[in-house]
């Protein structure tokens, strides 16, 4: 019996080992069918209602308008973005990256980059120009602007889905109690002035009211002249069409350039409040196109213009 208990020992730490290398099924991390890796894309819809699959983790991105670009800036780690537009110009280090045409749009450049995925704001690139980059994988993402809170949204949704959420959310809060501010100094509804906004002189094409001059006007303490909703965003008006508008105040240019320009083109013109009052402005261009980080600085820009006079 002895010698037969002395190779029992010997063998009792060889038993042992195939049960110490046995897994713990008690853990939560060695479960049987546990997820062990993470998604490798996310689904969005964007503001057109699109449904894109999207890498989870975009590391190479752009946009194709400048407002989306500076909006990306605000927003996104500078280090992904990977190229701007032949218009995209603020924030100053944006001239750093290389450009992509984007009317008419360099599709084979476009596509050498091999962006994640393609940011761009509805007018701006057309939906047979998403299709096509669609289909060598590149997803575009449009968005819609008619309101301040669709700019605000608009910044969220690109914290969101790269993953910046905590730099969108501050910006935006901040944002939002500047607005707050400005709204509270507003005049009442019957002291505001009727505001048109030329964006172009010949033909005569303006800021129609189904774009976001409507809203960013009320904030600002004026309103829009142009009350109907054409189909058009930014419609061609006629003369007499301007003329039973009678604006208070009209923005495209000072009044000593349109003076000699757009009135001189159109002397009839002359008859509106806006010329009588000389109540005629420019704005900075860029501030007024784009909907991004800048939106509020745009409204502060249209309050200083309506409260001079």
């Amino acid at each position: 019996m002895l010698p037969s208990l002395r190779q029992f020992l010997k063998l009792l730490p060889l038993l042992w080992l195939p049960m110490a290398c046995q897994p713990d099924r008690s853990s939560p991390n060695t479960t049987p069918g546990a997820a062990t890796t993470q998604p490798q894309t996310q689904q969005l819809r964007d503001d057109l209602g699109r449904q894109l699959t999207v890498a989870a983790q975009p590391r190479r991105i752009m946009a194709l308008a400048p407002s989306a670009t500076e909006m990306l800036y605000a927003v996104a780690d500078t280090a992904t973005i990977i190229a701007r537009t032949q218009n995209c110009d603020y924030p100053a280090a944006v001239l750093r990256k290389p450009i992509v045409n984007s009317y008419p749009l360099d599709m084979e450049k476009l596509v050498a980059l091999h962006p994640d995925i393609v940011f761009t704001v509805e007018g701006i690139t057309s939906l047979d120009d998403a299709a096509r980059l669609a289909s060598f994988g590149i997803p575009v993402y449009y968005q819609r602007f008619q309101t301040l809170p669709d700019v605000f949204r608009g910044l969220r949704d690109m914290g969101r889905i790269l993953h910046r959420q905590p730099q969108a959310r501050r910006l935006t809060d901040s944002l939002q109690a500047e607005l707050t501010a400005i709204t509270q100094t507003a005049p009442p509804n019957q002291q505001r002035p009727r505001v048109l906004a030329i964006t172009w002189q010949d033909p005569i094409y303006v800021y129609g009211q189904n774009t976001l001059f409507t809203d960013k006007i009320r904030v600002a303490g004026g309103q829009n002249a142009v009350t109907e909703k054409f189909a058009q965003p930014y419609p061609a008006l006629t003369r007499e069409y301007i003329l039973k508008l009678n604006p208070d105040v009209l923005i495209g240019g000072s009044f000593g350039k349109l003076d000699s320009t757009f009135f001189k083109n159109y002397p009839e013109l002359k008859r509106i409040n806006a010329y009588q009052t000389r109540r005629v402005y420019g704005i900075t261009g860029n501030l007024m196109e784009r909907p991004g980080p800048r939106v509020v600085e745009s409204v502060r820009e249209l309050q200083r213009i309506i409260s001079s006079h």
